[in-house]
């Protein structure tokens, strides 16, 4: 830790720029500046003044290939953007760990008790204690401190809010009581760890992983306990296109059934074969019986999800080769084809309990519409609600987005880079 007044100076005469430049791709570096000063003036607001701090950051992410792959232990691509949740935070000397983020009610851990509550599943103390157990498992003495965290990742926009907030607290621990030796893929299943376990959702571990690696990575979910990752290059500016995440104005946040049926399915198909996961099963296996899969397990939706996951488990490995072979035409139109898949197979763009609301159907449709057969579109993330990923021409992306905010409002097409690092501490 630093300081508090040294930051602050650091932090007003841009000695932190060089380093604020790298870790959100813009040399208008101020405004970065300003919201860490803006976490520190809340800090002491709320927990008063203190002489040292550190500061945190954590990135959402986008999936740019793999739609609901990794919890069938598939391959997926995705990538850390400039959207984070930041955070000051100090060792209090208790035995408590309090965190108090912007317009939410201040959770409050007791280390003594990290048992699971299901009474506070969906809450984001449960995702603290969920973090702070795989800790203290490993052997390390996590101590009480406080923590002011600030977020912009959208909630429910399917840039994975929850995943970036929980390796912001990984990334705090690791950083105040363990001199950062815990690795970011660690930290990642830790966050996955206390999602499954502690919050009660079940989730890939691709969501924490690209928000603790960082950067554009290609991971194989093979074996979930010693994934193979691959940092991937991916330089937008050069293949003349931008990255745009459209909000369709649809939350997701209060649909977790809707996602549970979709391992469940896929889990299911995999169980005909004797199989705990879709990987274990050959594809070909799998095109043959299908008849058979139909008449034992009476659920089509499972054999058409099953379907989705041969084909995008497969374009997402074909995408990170189009891509190491400098052809994003050709990535353009895998991802093309990852998005045609998830609407007709996977079929995740809108929740069946409500079939009129359909706000993401509807966003494909204007992507369709304006971008023709240029650039790629689709479904973001878990999908149902949320947002819609776009790959968009340099030259169209000003048209694009006001045709995009001219039916969905303003400030709902976002125009995003993607970030170097993943959890990271200022120093």
């Amino acid at each position: 830790m630093r300081s508090t007044q040294e930051i602050k100076d650091s932090l007003k005469n841009g000695q932190y720029s060089d380093i604020l430049s790298y870790i959100y791709r813009t040399v208008n570096t101020q405004k970065y500046a300003d919201r860490y000063l803006e976490v520190i003036d809340e800090f002491e607001k709320t927990f008063g003044k203190t002489e040292e701090l550190a500061l945190f950051t954590a990135p959402g992410r986008t999936e740019i290939g793999g739609n609901h792959t990794d919890h069938q232990h598939g391959c997926v691509l995705a990538a850390s953007v400039n959207l984070d949740v930041i955070a000051a935070a100090r060792p209090n000397g208790t035995n408590q760990i309090r965190i108090q983020s912007r317009n939410y009610k201040m959770d409050i851990i007791d280390l003594d008790d990290l048992e699971i509550h299901e009474e506070q599943f969906d809450k984001a103390i449960a995702l603290i204690r969920g973090v702070v157990k795989k800790f203290v498992d490993l052997g390390y003495e996590v101590k009480g401190f406080d923590a002011y965290t600030i977020s912009n990742v959208l909630k429910g926009s399917g840039l994975s809010s929850s995943a970036a907030f929980e390796v912001l607290v990984g990334t705090i621990i690791n950083g105040l009581f363990c001199d950062t030796e815990v690795k970011p893929v660690e930290i990642a299943k830790f966050g996955q760890y206390a999602e499954n376990v502690y919050f009660g959702k079940p989730s890939g571990l691709m969501d924490q992983m690209a928000s603790s690696v960082g950067s554009v990575v290609a991971i194989d979910f093979e074996s979930t306990e010693s994934p193979k990752i691959e940092r991937i290059d991916m330089n937008l500016q050069k293949y003349g296109h931008a990255l745009c995440i459209i909000d369709s104005g649809a939350d997701h946040a209060d649909l977790t059934d809707e996602y549970a049926t979709i391992p469940a399915d896929m889990k299911e198909v995999a169980a005909f074969f004797g199989k705990n996961y879709l990987r274990e099963v050959n594809e070909d296996d799998f095109k043959k019986n299908i008849k058979e899969i139909r008449e034992k397990i009476n659920n089509d939706r499972a054999v058409l999800r099953a379907m989705h996951f041969f084909r995008d488990n497969r374009y997402a490995q074909e995408e990170v080769a189009a891509l190491k072979n400098d052809d994003f035409e050709t990535f353009l139109k895998l991802n093309r084809m990852s998005g045609r898949s998830s609407y007709m197979y996977l079929q995740n763009v809108f929740a069946p309990s409500m079939p009129k609301a359909q706000a993401v159907s509807l966003t494909l449709a204007l992507c369709d519409e304006i971008l023709g057969d240029r650039g790629s579109y689709r479904v973001h993330g878990g999908g149902f609600a949320g947002t819609v990923q776009a790959f968009v021409p340099l030259d169209m992306l000003d048209d694009f987005k006001s045709k995009i905010e001219a039916v969905l409002g303003e400030g709902m097409c976002h125009i995003l880079s993607i970030r170097p690092v993943g959890g990271y501490e200022l120093k």
